[in-house]
């Protein structure tokens, strides 16, 4: 227990929150396929105001709610013509440097759930640029895939969803959260 203690003292946290996130996108001809910070091969991409990283997505809005600073569209608007094709990561980069006043990023879980492509091939390298654009281990992100076995957008292969689990420390100062995010960037 003095332990545990010795490492809450050392980052000035006081507790640990937690955030979900999810989004999808739309399955398009002539769209790159984006996933993870990872682009895939494929016959057709997500559509979307930015490369409509689903994953990536699901992972800011997780963040953002475990920050308590609201989700994706209100900091990254896709009424905004300065993140038309953004790259996602830059924006989780961002999102990292909107939450570090207050938290820590501990962990992050994101499932993706595509009928194709497969996602087993990539997941390592999701994995690498999520960790990397967040500045955390890799070991501290997983990424998994499932398929919806044939029912709804995702079974009919319409579209592409992602749900992500974000764990961060909050820290006892910082004032982050009574700032809006559009001014923090």
């Amino acid at each position: 227990m003095s332990k545990l203690k010795n490492i809450v003292g050392q980052c000035q946290c006081h507790c640990v929150r937690t955030g979900w996130g999810y989004d999808s996108h739309r399955l398009v001809a002539g769209r790159r396929l984006v996933l993870g910070g990872v682009e895939i091969p494929f016959a057709k991409g997500l559509k979307g105001h930015s490369d409509a990283d689903a994953a990536v997505h699901a992972v800011i809005d997780a963040l953002l709610g475990a920050a308590g600073i609201g989700d994706i569209g209100q900091c990254f608007p896709d009424s905004d013509p300065q993140y038309k094709g953004a790259d996602s990561i830059v924006l989780l980069r961002k999102t990292q440097k909107i939450i570090a006043p207050q938290c820590r990023v501990q962990h992050i879980d994101v499932t993706i759930l595509a009928e194709a492509p497969k996602i087993g091939p990539y997941k390592q390298r999701m994995r690498a640029r999520i960790a990397h654009a967040l500045d955390i281990k890799v070991e501290n992100v997983n990424v998994k895939a499932k398929t919806n076995e044939g029912m709804g957008f995702v079974g009919k292969k319409q579209g592409i969803a992602a749900m992500a689990v974000a764990t961060v420390y909050k820290r006892s100062q910082g004032t982050a959260a009574t700032v809006p995010c559009r001014k923090l960037i």
